[in-house]
């Protein structure tokens, strides 16, 4: 026989205290709103490695572009919604623009995310 499992409860009792509990510790919907904006950002696989790679090492979009192969142009435009995102901050020295991340939450939480994909 083969018994099914549900995600749902069979029951309708609320746990009034839990909920009470939660409701008082909940941030705002603004934040929450910021938070799955943010996780979004980190949600394309050519921002991710972008990201990686500047979680090592400061580069402009030539080296970028060179280590991903991909055109420059192309990593502009991430790297642009990664600024909009404030995962990336940039400075000039001269005529080169370098990216690298914006501060070190931004490289904890990519580490954990690593961290949590590489568990076995």
């Amino acid at each position: 026989m083969h018994t099914e499992y549900s995600e749902a409860c069979d029951c309708n009792v609320i746990h009034e205290d839990a909920v009470a509990l939660v409701r008082s510790k909940m941030p705002e919907e603004d934040p929450i709103y910021e938070v799955a904006e943010l996780f979004k950002v980190f949600g394309d696989s050519t921002r991710a490695r972008i990201i990686c790679a500047l979680s090592i090492s400061e580069l402009c979009v030539c080296d970028l572009s060179c280590l991903l192969n991909m055109s420059q142009s192309a990593i502009s435009h991430q790297l642009r919604i990664l600024k909009q995102a404030r995962i990336v901050k940039n400075r000039r020295s001269g005529k080169s623009v370098y990216y690298s991340l914006d501060d070190e939450h931004i490289q904890r939480l990519f580490a954990t995310a690593f961290e949590h994909v590489m568990e076995d």
